[in-house]
């Protein structure tokens, strides 16, 4: 078990609840496991108890095999760290950067030296080895976070929103990376605001709110299980011909909304919805037709709410 949480509770002083309260889960050695929810859930605050810069109040939190609070040095021995800002040495160059990270970590001069090259090369900075980080790209400076956080070969990554605030090209280079990353074995707990990202890079996820988990699963099984179904959408010339009563009363349908040019139907999901309900809908004179399957957004606001979060 890569990393073991049982029971973690963290309260910060003069707060009215716990940032984190009585949270459980476990991450499987080689997976990807991606944390979402609202600004203020207590995702940070997790991955900051994992990577022992945060104490726990109670609870146990066991990373790589070592307790965070009996075998600190252990577990940072074992574990790369990516947070939101930039924590490059801006008096070192790309390069040095690297190199001091592995000797830093005890390996040798010449290990060091080979280990930057093959980094620099993989995640394409050679040409700005030399250059300061103040000089690199939003996306370059990720990059090269990335890549400094994995020099020393680590068991555990730990990622809080890697692509926040990156252009599109950019995001989809790193996923690149990080998707190399989990086929390589690294084990990797990423927090994230970007559906898509949690969709394409994570094999299981916890949807977490107000310090507890929601639910957890793989992508899949969130959006099967704690989606909304396939939503159907019908435009028809006349609404006022179509009988709303048998549309509702099709295989499969939770809802139906009248719309300003038609309906918009709620179903489970099943393959044979469709076949009903556009001969329920033709006497209106369809003039359009839309599916839209459940995606990892609507299992997030079904969990969460729609309210903004400080």
């Amino acid at each position: 078990m890569a990393v073991a949480i049982q029971d973690l509770t963290k309260r910060y002083p003069r707060t009215d609840r716990p940032a984190v309260d009585g949270l459980s889960l476990t991450v499987d050695a080689g997976e990807a496991f991606g944390l979402l929810g609202p600004n203020g859930a207590g995702k940070t605050t997790l991955v900051n108890v994992c990577t022992t810069r945060t104490p726990p109040t109670a609870g146990s939190v066991s990373v790589a095999g070592h307790d965070v609070r009996a075998a600190p040095l252990d577990v940072r021995a074992n574990i790369g760290v990516v947070t939101q800002y930039n924590t490059l040495d801006r008096s070192c160059s790309v390069a040095d950067n690297l190199y001091f990270h592995c000797r830093y970590f005890g390996w040798s001069r010449k290990q060091a030296k080979a280990r930057t090259g093959e980094l620099l090369e993989t995640f394409r900075l050679t040409a700005k080895a030399g250059a300061p980080p103040i000089v690199l790209s939003g996306g370059m400076v990720q990059r090269l976070q990335i890549a400094r956080a994995i020099a020393h070969r680590p068991r555990v990554l730990f990622l809080d929103e890697p692509t926040a605030g990156l252009d599109p090209q950019s995001r989809l280079a790193l996923w690149d990376q990080l998707d190399k990353l989990k086929r390589d074995g690294t084990t990797i707990l990423l927090t994230t605001h970007y559906m898509e990202e949690a969709d394409g890079l994570c094999d299981r996820l916890a949807i977490i709110d107000q310090g507890r988990i929601l639910t957890t699963g793989s992508p899949e099984q969130l959006k099967r299980d704690n989606g909304s179904g396939t939503v159907v959408t019908i435009t028809v010339a006349r609404p006022e011909a179509v009988s709303v009563e048998e549309l509702r009363s099709a295989p499969g349908v939770r809802a139906v909304e009248v719309t300003a040019t038609g309906f918009r139907i709620d179903t489970d999901g099943a393959e044979h919805g469709l076949a009903h309900l556009v001969p329920a809908a033709l006497a209106g004179q369809v003039q359009d037709i839309a599916v839209r399957e459940p995606t990892l957004e609507t299992v997030f606001i079904n969990l969460t709410g729609r309210d903004l979060r400080e």
